[in-house]
């Protein structure tokens, strides 16, 4: 069953916990990821999902921290 479309949630563990409808930008991540800047400026128009695909690789981030046993 798809999940609801959630307006207004800027966080990815918001989203997973409540099953909210969700576009995966883990692909822009990886990329990002791998550039390896120093500075990313990411421009979109408003509502476009900046806030949400920044916070996702902190989740995870943490979690692997927590994982494995160091502190954030």
């Amino acid at each position: 069953m798809a999940g609801t479309v959630s307006i207004g949630a800027q966080y990815f563990d918001e989203i997973r916990e409540d099953d909210c409808f969700y576009i995966d930008k883990t692909g822009f991540i990886k990329e990002w990821w791998e550039n390896k800047d120093k500075v990313t400026l990411i421009t979109r128009a408003r509502r476009f999902g900046k806030t949400l695909a920044v916070s996702m690789p902190g989740l995870l981030l943490f979690s692997e921290a927590c994982r494995q046993g160091g502190s954030v």
